[in-house]
């Protein structure tokens, strides 16, 4: 027979399980504007703790706000992070492009003209109602 595992003293799961769904969720959002892909890894976890916590919470008679803020948030995450996988994994022969035009671009001007160059086939690829959602079209 076993013994069942003790939460550490003033802890309890089921108050720390909201927490961490919450702060998983803030840390995917912040990945997915640094690492689009790990940003999407980071706000399945999230997602999935924060539907773990809801039944603890709910058995334990604690609020679920935490919870369903992380479920929330990490939905959000997962959204916008699969979207920029997405326009890089299509984007992918653009952006290879620029970067080996901005390794030889050693003034200024010329990176300019490696972004120029990238907006350009961007442009061609991308229908003009998303560039305009995106912001990249400069008039």
């Amino acid at each position: 027979m076993s013994t069942p595992v003790q939460a550490s003293a003033g802890q309890q799961p089921a108050e720390s399980a909201g927490r961490r769904a919450i702060w998983l969720a803030i840390a995917a959002l912040a990945m997915t504007f640094m690492l689009p892909l790990a940003g999407l890894v980071m706000a399945l976890f999230a997602l999935v703790a924060g539907l773990r916590a809801l039944p603890l919470l709910r058995g334990a008679g604690r609020p679920t706000g935490a919870a369903v803020g992380g479920i929330t948030v990490s939905s959000i995450a997962l959204v916008l992070s699969a979207l920029a996988t997405g326009m890089q994994l299509y984007l992918m022969n653009e952006y290879s492009a620029y970067q080996e035009c901005m390794k030889g671009a050693t003034t200024v001007s010329s990176q300019g003209e490696c972004f120029a160059q990238f907006r350009e086939a961007a442009q061609r690829k991308l229908p003009p109602d998303v560039l305009e959602l995106l912001g990249a079209m400069q008039t």
